[in-house]
């Protein structure tokens, strides 16, 4: 298992949460990949510490969905399936509809500046196949109008859900035109929203997120023939 060979200083005093940002964060980054296998005893030796808090962390993986075990057969990082991404999209599309309806009236000019400057980092990154960045640039784009709805229960709940989706959104972004035509998209929802159009913006994001959809089950049935 290809475990990252360079990590953080101090890597024996990783607690039971350190252990299992750190594995999560593997594998929504990529560095594990879907299907890969996790060995509870080589995971600890890289991170300095025992097996009880790696296999606590494997478990609450394994609820999230992002691991997934055959009892006494082996661990794993849970694959990539067009079937959940079917079923997370719309939820989060709604949700994210209800923020931008909440934050209306509290988005300023300084919102809507940062927002286009974040897509300049979106192309920017896309302009350098940087998946990471981009993926975090969009990501930051979103999240100007949920922070802004004032809603904390809903931007914990949308979190959650867009963490799920990111470890997909990672492994796709580099489909061609994918993430040109997220620019495009939230160009319009700006163009709205600075005109001060709400419905207009709605089908924006609804056409974004939607959009998303179509391109990300393209690109697992025609790139990894999964669905």
């Amino acid at each position: 298992m290809p475990l990252p060979l360079v990590l953080p200083k101090r890597v024996r005093s990783l607690a039971r949460e350190e252990v299992y940002a750190q594995l999560s964060t593997w594998i929504i980054d990529g560095t594990l990949s879907p299907e890969e296998h996790l060995r509870d005893q080589e995971i600890a030796e890289r991170l300095g510490v025992s097996r009880t808090p790696v296999r606590e962390a494997l478990r609450r993986l394994e609820d999230e969905g992002l691991v997934e075990t055959a009892l006494n057969r082996w661990t794993r990082v849970a694959p990539l399936r067009a079937t959940q991404a079917a079923e997370l999209y719309p939820v989060v599309e709604t949700l994210e509809v209800l923020a931008l309806r909440l934050a209306d009236s509290a988005l300023t000019p300084a919102d809507l500046n940062h927002m286009r400057d974040l897509d300049h980092v979106l192309q920017g990154a896309l302009h350098r196949q940087d998946v990471q960045a981009a993926v975090q640039a969009d990501t930051e784009f979103h999240e100007v109008w949920i922070t802004r709805s004032g809603n904390s229960e809903l931007q914990q709940t949308l979190r959650t859900l867009k963490r799920k989706l990111r470890r997909i959104e990672v492994a796709s972004f580099t489909a061609v035109g994918s993430g040109q035509a997220s620019v495009n998209e939230h160009e319009a929802l700006l163009t709205a929203l600075q005109e001060g159009h709400l419905e207009e913006a709605i089908q924006a994001l609804e056409g974004n997120w939607r959009g998303s959809l179509i391109r990300l089950q393209d690109w697992l049935v025609t790139v990894k023939g999964i669905t």
